[in-house]
């Protein structure tokens, strides 16, 4: 055991000396990567409760939703101008992120519901997480500064 122990050290000093510093990088661990069609999902979304002409009328939004479809947008515009992570960027590969409707609405729904998985906006159960806890702490700090 002790010389299992002693050769594991050895062998750990030589790769961190052929990778260079290492050492001062916090551990990473490999996250599983699902490919998701993030622009489909928007534009489903978009077509069934945001266009001119949606599939649902104001009536079911509202019932899914929790609230009428101004007071929505009135978040979603007020939340992708204040907190950088309802903002839609590039991700690394150059693809486009998750649209902040999608994000408010992943949000939105993990609050009604208390689920956070959700295949329709095709988002993540830890992307719906971490816009559910921004968008309540904005929200919080945006009403304490009115």
């Amino acid at each position: 055991m002790i010389n299992l122990t002693k050769r594991l050290k050895k062998n750990l000093k030589i790769f961190f000396t052929l990778m260079g510093n290492v050492k001062e990088q916090p551990n990473l661990r490999k996250r599983a990567c699902f490919k998701r069609d993030r622009e489909h999902g928007h534009i489903q979304l978009w077509n069934d409760y945001f266009r001119e002409n949606p599939t649902f009328p104001p009536n079911l939004f509202r019932r899914r939703f929790r609230m009428n479809k101004p007071l929505f947008m009135c978040i979603v515009d007020q939340l992708s101008n204040e907190i950088r992570l309802f903002q839609q960027r590039r991700d690394a590969t150059g693809r486009l992120g998750f649209s902040a409707l999608q994000k408010c609405t992943a949000a939105i729904r993990m609050l009604a519901y208390g689920c956070a998985a959700d295949e329709y906006l095709q988002i993540g159960e830890s992307t719906s997480m971490k816009c559910t806890k921004h968008s309540v702490e904005a929200i919080i700090c945006l009403e304490m500064s009115t």
